[in-house]
This record gives C-alpha cells, structure tokens and sequence, in this order.
C-alpha cells in the first residue's frame, strides 16, 4: 500500500531478529518515512542492539537514518536478556560489523529532536522494553503534541511468554510500560495474541535465502532462525514484531477492540501481565468498590496473516 505523503515514524527497537525483520520492512516500503532508530537493552545489551541495527540497515542498503544509543537498563529491574535470539541478538549469523557508528546523541534526545521537528504528527513504534518512550513522556512531554500513535508490540490479552502472563517486553520494565499507558495519545498493542500468528511460509524463506541481494537475503536467514514453527521439515519463520509496522502501513489488516488496559506492577507471578477487560459490564468489585480509570487502548485481537506476509514480501523483495 503506497501513499502520496508517506507516514512519518520513529522505531524504538532491541535488535533482536524480529526487529531486524521490522527494520527491513520499514526503510523498504514506500508508505513509510523512518525518521530515527533508537536503542534499548532487552534482546542483546544496548550496546549490541546499537551494533545489531546499524548492521541490518547496511545490509539492507538503507539512506543514513540516524541511530541513537538509548537505556542500557530498566527503570528498576536489572537487565535481562532473550537468549532465543543468540548470543549476538541476531541468530549468531556472524555478520559483519557496521562501518557507520550512532549519532552523537541519546536516543532522548534523538526522540525529542526527530519529533518536534516533523512537518507531520509522528507515528511511535517502539518493538521493544518501553524504557526509552517512558523516560521521553517523563522528561519532555511536549513532544505529545506531534505524536499521531503509538503503536507497541508488547503485552497479552491471553498467555505470555517471559512469564505465563506476561509477554517479554512489558515483562523487562514494567514500569515503563505502566508509563506509556498514560502517554494522552492514541495506543495500538500489538500483543503476542496476534504476535505469534504472522508466520511466512517455508517456500518463501527459501527463496529469500536463495536472494542474491544482501537485505532479502538477511531476511531468509533470520526468519530461518526463527523456525520452525510449522512443518519441521520445511519450516516457515514468524514475523513477529514486523508485524506491528505493517499494521502502520496497512491498519486494515488488523482487527483492534478498544479497551482498558493497566500493567500489574505488583511483585510476584503476575508482575509485567497486560490486565485487557474484556468484560461486557462492570462485576462486583466495582460495584462494591468503585470505577477506577484506566487507559482505554486499542488492543490487536486478530490479524490477517496472508495479508500482512504478502505486505511484508513484496517490500522487502522490492528493491
């Protein structure tokens, strides 16, 4: 889907193979104007997610979008990391190191810069822990006069996956997360209820990994990390949080209910779980206690699978 003014958009990101696939969908499609990248610790330390997203962005043969090295930790846990994405982050493909380095900045500050100074509302996609959009919202909140939506993956209406009911992100700063609920802005969550379902066929990650053409080809080689996820004997590869940036160029592939959101906090097995109600009228706690507000945020409860993985095949082959 193309658009005459394409949408502007800043992706915050723990590169992390599935962030590495959102990034090659990002900087290829036509509909999308990647304005910034910035870093965060989760998948790899902040420090390999800098070398990650630098290095993906070459390959990928993308303009000099500008990178910003962000938190290297959460708010209050201490850092933990995915090992399922290897040691380096990215499948341990062995790819080259950048030859481009990070602005002279902090992600911050990149974030307060790139927003302020867009001639159109911004779209937030953070694809990662929320610890660089939560200390933004805290230390410049004027920035939430340019920002269109924010739409994050992250959270669970069903089962999690750090926890058995909270998914990784939320789970890594929890605080964070708490924080961008409150952001005043429109908020898509792009959870693991439809997270998990984007999976590209085996026959088309082999013919990526077949691709002559260094970014389609990295595309092939991570959504091979990935699998398998399908028929073990040709596996297909999961999107993942690529998915959450086709829903930014194609929201009609998404089905969303608009509901009260609230992150548990609370130390013990339900810390880092997204609280979706889902309930058709108030139960007996508000009766007896009250209405408490929440933030109302429109949640991903179903997706169209053939559609966003034909979205996401056509930008990335067509360079």
């Amino acid at each position: 889907m193309t658009t005459d003014q394409p949408i502007p958009v800043i992706i915050d990101c723990d590169t992390g193979i599935d962030d590495a696939l959102a990034l090659l969908f990002a900087v290829r499609h036509p509909g999308l104007d990647v304005r910034a990248i910035t870093c965060v610790a989760g998948n790899t330390g902040v420090d390999g997610v800098v070398r990650n997203t630098l290095t993906v962005l070459e390959q990928a043969g993308a303009p000099g979008i500008p990178v910003a090295r962000g938190a290297e930790r959460p708010l209050i846990e201490s850092v933990r990391r995915a090992p399922v994405h290897g040691h380096d982050g990215m499948g341990d493909l062995g790819l080259p190191a950048p030859t481009r380095t990070p602005v002279d900045v902090d992600a911050v500050t990149l974030l307060r810069r790139e927003i302020l100074a867009s001639p159109r509302p911004v779209t937030l996609i953070p694809t990662a822990p929320l610890t660089n959009i939560a200390l933004l919202l805290r230390t410049h909140p004027e920035v939430v006069g340019n920002i269109e939506r924010i739409v994050f993956m992250g959270g669970a209406v069903a089962t999690g996956n750090a926890t058995p009911v909270a998914e990784f992100n939320v789970w890594h700063d929890p605080e964070a997360a708490a924080i961008l609920l409150t952001a005043g802005v429109p908020i898509t969550m792009y959870g693991l209820d439809v997270f998990q379902r984007v999976v590209v066929p085996g026959a088309d990650v082999r013919r990526l990994r077949a691709s002559a053409e260094p970014g389609t080809r990295l595309a092939g080689e991570l959504l091979a990390h990935r699998g398998p996820v399908t028929d073990e004997t040709d596996p297909g590869g999961g999107l993942g949080d690529a998915g959450a940036v086709c829903s930014v160029a194609d929201p009609e592939g998404l089905t969303t209910h608009r509901l009260p959101v609230e992150v548990s906090l609370a130390p013990g097995p339900t810390r880092g779980q997204t609280i979706v109600d889902r309930r058709a009228r108030p139960g007996e706690s508000e009766i007896h206690d009250g209405t408490r507000e929440q933030p109302l945020v429109d949640v991903a409860l179903d997706v169209d699978v053939e559609r966003y993985v034909k979205l996401w095949l056509t930008a990335v082959e067509g360079v």
